[in-house]
C-alpha cells in the first residue's frame, strides 16, 4: 500500500512501496504546486461523487464532519472536556488542538468552514450525539459562556450549533432505558463530577431555542432505519448510498428487515451511557464504514463478553473498510470476536488519553490470528505516556500518530485513500497520504 509522510511531524510513517516514485507523480497531481504560495499542499477540495470523512484532532473529546457524496453533511460528536479537571492540563490527557486561542466548539465550526462544500452557507445537515458524556457532546461549568443568543451555556455540540445551522438534531432520547429528566436521574447523578445533568439541561435549552427560533427538528435515532440519515440534494445521483442505524440504546438491529430490532436492555435498567451509544453504518458502493461510540465487547476482568452490544452487532455490521476504535481503543473495547468479524482494513483511532489505546486492544487489532491480511491504523493524537509503557508496537503499528485523518472515497465507492492533516496549525495543510485502497 502506498504511503508518503510530506513532514517530519510524523516521522513514524514510512514508504511501503517499492513504487514511490509512481506514487509521487500521483501525489503531485492531486496536491497544489509549491508556485501556488503554499509552504505545505492544502487538501484538495470535495467534490461531487466523494464521501469524506473528517476525523478532527480536538485534543478534548470525538468530532468528525462527514460530506455524503451529494453534499449533504453530517457532524458525529462535539466532544469539550472541560479544562477544570485536573487530568484534563495534566500528561495523563492530550492538549487542545491546534491551540488554546480559541474554545473547542469553536475550533470545530472553523474546520467545518474550511473544508464545508463551495457555493453554499456552511450548515450541517445533520448532527449526531453517540452518547450523553463530555467527550462526545460536551461538557458544563462555570466558566463556559452563555449564548447571546439562547441562553444556554456554549460547549460542544451546543457551541458548534451556535456558529453553524443545525437542520436535524439526532441523538439517542432521554426516556429510556431511564429517564433522564426525571427526579429519580437527577439525585443519582447530582454528584457526577463530570456534569452530565448540567450539560443536558443546557442541550434542552438549547434544543428548545433552535426549534422555536429556527426550525431544528430534533430526533432520536430509529435502529434499523436506512430512512433517517438520506441524501438530501442529489440522492438520485447515488443509489449505492446508504446510512444504516445499527443500534442505540441497546436496541440492535437484526439485519433483516428495515427497522427490525431486538433489546439488550430493560426499562429500568441503565448500564451507563457507553452501552447505550448510538451505532451507524455508512456505505457507498462497495465501501463500508462503521462508527460505533464507546460501544464495548470485555469485562471488567478482561474476558470476551458475548452479550455485549459489540459481540451483538458485530455479526449485524460485517466485514467493513473502515472503522473507528469504539471507547477510543479503551481496554474494555475491540474482542477477538468483534475484531475477527468487522476486519478493517483501515482503523481510526480518535484519542485523548493514556487509556488510548489499551496494550490488549492494539494487540487484538494488529494480531493476523484474528484476520489476515494487511490493515494500517490511525491515531488523532497518541500521547507520549503511550508510547513509553506500550514501546516500539507504537510505532510499528501506527502510520501515523498525530494529526486530523480524513478518509475520502471516490469511484463511486470503489476506491479510497487516507490524507492526514496538520492538525497544530490553523490552515491544516496535508503532511501524509496513504492509498489507494481497493474497496472490498
Amino acid at each position: 500500500m502506498n504511503g508518503v509522510l510530506l513532514s517530519s511531524k510524523t516521522a513514524d510513517l514510512k514508504y511501503r512501496n517499492p513504487s514511490t516514485v509512481k506514487f509521487l507523480f500521483l501525489l503531485a497531481s492531486l496536491l497544489p504546486c509549491p508556485g501556488q504560495g503554499q509552504s505545505q499542499a492544502a487538501l484538495p477540495p470535495w467534490q461531487e461523487g466523494f464521501l469524506d470523512i473528517h476525523h478532527i484532532s480536538t485534543g478534548r473529546g470525538d468530532a468528525a464532519y462527514l460530506i455524503f457524496p451529494d453534499g449533504t453533511t453530517l457532524l458525529v460528536d462535539a466532544g469539550d472536556i472541560s479544562d477544570t479537571h485536573p487530568r484534563t492540563l495534566s500528561p495523563r490527557n492530550t492538549v487542545r488542538k491546534p491551540d488554546n486561542t480559541r474554545s473547542t466548539g469553536a475550533w470545530i465550526a472553523d474546520y467545518i468552514r474550511q473544508f464545508a462544500p463551495a457555493g453554499r452557507p456552511p450548515v450541517l445537515d445533520y448532527a449526531l450525539i453517540t452518547h450523553y458524556h463530555d467527550d462526545h457532546f460536551g461538557e458544563w461549568d462555570e466558566n463556559r459562556p452563555i449564548s447571546p443568543k439562547g441562553g444556554y451555556r456554549l460547549t460542544g455540540m451546543m457551541e458548534v450549533g451556535d456558529l453553524i445551522p443545525i437542520h436535524v438534531m439526532l441523538d439517542r432520547g432521554f426516556d429510556f432505558p431511564i429517564n433522564l429528566k426525571s427526579e429519580a436521574f437527577a439525585e443519582g447523578a447530582s454528584a457526577d463530577e463530570y456534569h452530565i445533568l448540567q450539560t443536558l439541561r443546557e442541550y434542552w435549552k438549547f434544543i428548545e431555542f433552535h426549534q422555536k427560533n429556527n426550525g431544528l427538528v430534533n430526533e432520536a435515532i430509529r435502529p434499523g432505519s436506512s430512512r433517517q440519515i438520506t441524501l438530501k440534494y442529489h440522492p438520485e445521483d447515488f443509489p449505492g448510498f446508504l446510512v444504516r442505524n445499527i443500534s442505540s440504546n441497546g436496541r440492535i438491529w437484526t439485519g433483516y428487515a428495515e427497522g427490525e430490532t431486538f433489546q439488550l436492555f430493560q426499562d429500568g435498567q441503565y448500564p451507563g451511557e457507553n452501552p447505550l451509544s448510538n451505532a451507524v453504518r455508512i456505505s457507498f458502493g462497495h465501501f463500508d464504514y462503521f462508527t460505533g461510540g464507546d460501544i464495548s465487547g470485555m469485562n471488567p476482568i478482561g474476558e470476551s463478553d458475548m452479550n455485549s452490544v459489540e459481540a451483538n452487532l458485530a455479526p449485524v455490521v460485517g466485514p467493513v473498510d473502515a472503522a473507528t476504535l469504539n471507547h477510543h481503543g479503551n481496554r474494555d473495547s475491540q474482542s477477538p470476536y468483534y475484531v475477527r468479524t468487522l476486519r478493517p482494513r483501515v482503523w481510526i483511532q480518535q484519542n485523548w488519553s493514556s487509556d488510548h489505546p489499551g496494550e490488549e486492544v492494539l494487540r487484538r487489532i494488529t494480531a493476523k490470528t484474528l484476520y489476515p491480511g494487511e490493515r494500517d491504523l490511525f491515531s488523532t493524537d497518541m500521547l507520549e505516556a503511550n508510547e513509553l509503557v506500550i514501546g516500539d508496537r507504537i510505532g510499528q503499528s501506527y502510520k501515523s500518530r498525530h494529526g486530523h485523518v480524513v478518509i475520502r472515497v471516490y469511484d463511486n465507492g470503489a476506491r479510497f485513500k487516507v490524507f492526514i492533516l496538520d492538525d497544530g496549525s490553523a490552515k491544516r495543510e496535508v503532511i501524509g497520504v496513504f492509498g489507494p485502497y481497493e474497496a472490498r
